[in-house]
């Protein structure tokens, strides 16, 4: 479908091979073995790709894997245009890259020497510095790099407070097989809900998840998957032996679910069918390619409706596609778009840090037309509103704009905990906040049924009763903030 899509609009046609396992030691990882790579790379040239592109998601490509694939669908395919990207979060970039160029790839991916390593990918100034010389001589001088390079060393201490602080080498990536661009990702958020201290047992939660899934191509979407899958058997202490033993009356978290239920399409080899049967119980079962059986997406009917919230006129087709992917996030970003205004006019410098008292600035609307902002006081802080008042001078001229102080916690709320050894009290899985109730007191409900869905980190979990019964009591309201083990609702037997 997509290859027709890029056809039709006279794109040039790029097919990827997600690469996983190990060719090099089919005995360690029979799944995805060399005639399993060349199948798909056959099937993908018959439909007359321009481009063959080889995504080594996680930087699993060895320098002798490398060889084996590459030479093979070169010797295969002697004219086909071969692009390889990988990661080099195991420290062996460099090397895999250099046997990928000897073994007859066109294109590989590297990333400038400051920018590179680690989860990023191989380093370009050892590559083009290891093959100066030879008959793979990029014709690229050490000099041009290094004049990339130093720009890019200023610009990376811009965002420095954004970077992730993995200062080495990780070879258990060929154990857990985590893509390095959810490597980064997966640890902020394990730190966000309080596992950065078990962040080697979320990597064999990771390893774990992946294993009970059975053994999937990781990459986006399916990645994310396996990572709440960790996350959440961290939170919960759970092993994976226990999740397949308790996983008909297991909250799972909504990605782990619809995965379940063929929302990304059929895995390699299938799903383990009883597993899929205990986390999907009730909900509906997809058992060919998802998007075959959707329903046509009525555009105009979201235009419509965006343009009557946002305002008409307002809605570009990018919105409209973002929106239609990713509703709550658009959401969220035309709010926040609405409330400051289009912010990406603010240098990076002065967005990510605060302004000093006197210090003006620029800011070009547009050509023609900039403002000269100056900083001139800090009022003090309404302690019943949490708001401030700020001074500044626009073109010379005295603005005052109160503002929400968001260094003021508020006053935590004490909630109820669950108790364990009670089986009618339903206690938070993991910590969150409360995005949608499912349930009201007085409701029956079964063992399993949805109460309420809780958010965390782009990581949503469906939490379900744990008994039959009726719900005596809800706990939890909407935009609530819970801790792992808080008290959501009591239910008492029913007659």
């Amino acid at each position: 479908l997509g290859i027709d899509a890029v056809r039709k609009a006279n794109g040039v046609i790029e097919a990827t091979v997600c690469y996983t396992g190990d060719v090099s030691n089919p005995a360690k990882h029979p799944k995805y073995t060399l005639e399993y790579y060349l199948d798909l790379v056959d099937e993908l040239v018959a439909l007359d790709i321009h481009i063959l592109g080889i995504k080594d998601m996680a930087g699993l490509l060895k320098p002798r894997a490398a060889r084996l694939l590459i030479g093979a669908i070169r010797a295969r395919h002697p004219n086909l245009p071969i692009h390889v990207h990988t990661h080099d979060t195991a420290g062996a970039g460099v090397a895999a890259m250099i046997a990928c160029a000897e073994a007859g790839a066109d294109i590989i991916d590297l990333a400038i020497d400051s920018m590179s390593g680690v989860t990023s990918q191989p380093c370009m100034g050892a590559f083009v510095s290891a093959l100066e010389g030879s008959e793979y001589d990029t014709g690229i001088t050490t000099e041009a790099i290094q004049s990339l390079n130093s720009y890019w060393e200023q610009t990376r201490l811009l965002y420095a407070s954004f970077d992730p602080g993995v200062k080495a080498s990780d070879t258990s990536v060929y154990i857990h097989e985590m893509p390095g661009g959810q490597y980064t990702n997966l640890l902020f958020q394990a730190q966000s809900l309080g596992l950065g201290s078990r962040w080697n047992d979320v990597k064999s939660a990771y390893a774990e998840a992946n294993r009970i899934c059975g053994d999937l191509v990781k990459v986006t979407p399916s990645s994310k998957v396996v990572g709440d899958f960790a996350q959440f058997m961290v939170s919960n202490h759970l092993t994976a032996d226990e999740v397949v033993e308790r996983a008909s009356t297991l909250s799972f978290p909504k990605s782990v679910v619809e995965f379940f239920q063929g929302y990304l399409g059929q895995p390699v080899g299938g799903f383990p069918e009883q597993l899929r049967a205990d986390i999907i119980r009730d909900a509906t079962r997809i058992d060919e390619r998802p998007g075959a059986t959707m329903a046509p997406f009525d555009f105009d009917q979201l235009r419509r409706e965006l343009e009557e919230k946002w305002g008409p006129g307002s809605i570009r087709d990018v919105d409209l596609l973002s929106a239609a992917l990713y509703p709550a996030v658009f959401d969220e970003f035309q709010s926040q778009r609405q409330k400051f205004g289009n912010v990406s006019l603010i240098p990076t410098p002065l967005f990510l840090s605060p302004l000093e008292v006197n210090q003006e600035i620029q800011v070009q609307l547009e050509v023609g037309k900039t403002l000269i902002i100056r900083f001139i006081a800090l009022g003090p802080l309404d302690k019943e509103t949490a708001k401030r008042e700020v001074y500044f001078e626009i073109n010379g001229e005295p603005r005052i704009v109160t503002i929400e102080d968001m260094s003021v916690q508020p006053e935590a709320k004490i909630r109820p905990r669950a108790d364990p050894a009670k089986k009618n009290q339903l206690g938070a899985p993991m910590s969150g906040a409360v995005v949608e109730i499912k349930a009201a007191v007085g409701d029956k409900v079964k063992a399993g049924q949805a109460i309420c869905v809780l958010s965390a980190m782009k990581m949503e979990t469906v939490v379900g009763a744990p008994a039959d019964g009726v719900i005596e009591t809800l706990d939890v309201e909407l935009s609530d903030s819970l801790n792992a083990g808080d008290l959501i609702c009591s239910i008492a037997a029913s007659e």
